[in-house]
Parts: C-alpha cells; structure tokens; sequence
C-alpha cells in the first residue's frame, strides 16, 4: 500500500493554471499533488553571443526552492553567495530538456528564459517545472507566433516529465516525498510523445533488474502521456 493510498501506476492529482503572472509573456502554476511550481518564461529578442549570427535561438532555464516550500525554512541560496550543486543540476536539467523539444532554426535568434520557482515542495520538483516549463515556453512562443514574428511552430510534442521508483518492493509512478525519501530505487523519466529525452536512474539503496527497469519505464511512459494531455489542454 502506497501512503497516499494511490494504485501502483497512479499520478497524483495535477492541474495546470495558466496566465498567472502578469508581464511574462508565458506563465503557469502547474500543481502534481503537493508539489507546486511557478514556471514562467521570458523572451529576448537576441540570443546569447556565443549563437550571434547563427540563425539558431536558445531556451535555458533557471530553477529555485523558496525557503518555506519545505517543512523547515531554508536558507535562501542568493545569501550565500552562489547557486547549490543540486540547484545548478535541476536547472541544467530543465534546459536541457525543454531545448530538446524545440526547433532552434524555427526559434530564430532570440532567447527564451524559463525560470521555475518551487512554492510547495512534496517530491518531484524537476519532474514538475520541466511539465509547467513546456506550458509556459508553448505560451511564450504563440505570443511569437500571434505577432508574425515565428512563422513555423518551434515547439512539437509536449516535454513531460515523471519520476518512478521502487517502494517497498514495488514499481510505482510518481513519487511524492514519504516514498521518495524511502525508495530503493529512484528515476526520473523526461519524454516527448514516445521519445525519450533523459533519463535518470539509480539504486538507492537497493540494486534493480533489467525487468524492473523495463516496468518502471512503461510506468513513465504512461504517466509523460497523461501529463502531455494536461499540457495540451492548459494551451488550448
């Protein structure tokens, strides 16, 4: 039995609101149970120099846990003078994924800046702003698309992401933190359509077969689909 009481391959309740901020040009509060996370995303009409004269355009992102988003307050990592190590991997993370999904040429040269703000942590934050950072970067570029300034769509497939894991022994979808912090084995599945972009799998304390892999991995598939519907209907 999971703590939720949630099936085996069950996602937490998710919701997408979308216009939730009132100057960036794409913005969404996506909820995956009590996980919440603001994304927004900024445009730039140039890239980034090292792209100058290119043709290419550049989505990158930035990500943070306010200090309350968890149970004790946080020190606020701007106090300490730079960016922890897992901050700079979620976000390098996040851009990544979101860049895979989109046609640079398509872009043109300018840069897209989504940044994801974590308000309520409870498991699977970077699962959370890459699926909220899709929906803000898709609203971003129709606003392009709406002005003439993009001719061609450069966004296809949805970019989804869910983490899996094996909690008391068995593969379960969608991890909140109570099992998240107890599982023996932790992924986390980034896809668009039925193509996988990153995944990120490791034993935590308990080694794992390749059919357990196999099992984890339609759990993901599954669960990046349901998620890519949600997305579809938050920018319609």
């Amino acid at each position: 039995m999971r703590p939720s009481g949630r099936a085996l391959d069950e996602l937490r309740a998710v919701s997408i609101e979308t216009g939730v901020t009132k100057h960036a040009e794409g913005s969404c509060l996506v909820r995956m149970g009590d996980t919440h996370v603001l994304c927004t995303a900024s445009l730039e009409d140039r890239p980034p120099p090292f792209l100058k004269g290119t043709g290419l355009g550049w989505v990158t992102a930035e990500y943070g846990m306010l200090p309350r988003s968890t149970g004790s307050r946080m020190r606020r990592e701007a106090t300490a003078g730079k960016q922890g190590g897992r901050t700079v991997e979620i976000q390098r993370l996040i851009g990544r994924s979101l860049r895979a999904g989109v046609d640079r040429v398509a872009l043109g040269e300018r840069q897209i800046t989504v940044d994801c703000d974590v308000l309520q942590a409870d498991g699977g934050t970077r699962c959370a702003a890459i699926t909220g950072g899709w929906v803000a970067l898709k609203l971003a570029v129709g606003k392009l698309m709406k002005a003439g300034e993009v001719r061609t769509d450069p966004l296809g497939d949805p970019v989804s992401a869910v983490s899996c894991g094996i909690y008391a022994g068995q593969p379960v979808l969608d991890l909140d933190y109570p099992e998240d912090s107890e599982a023996g084995v932790d992924g986390n599945f980034v896809m668009a359509g039925n193509r996988l972009i990153e995944v990120q799998m490791s034993a935590e304390g308990a080694t794992f077969s390749r059919g357990e892999m196999d099992q984890l991995l339609a759990l993901a598939e599954a669960g990046c689909a349901a998620l890519a519907e949600a997305q579809r209907a938050a920018v319609a």
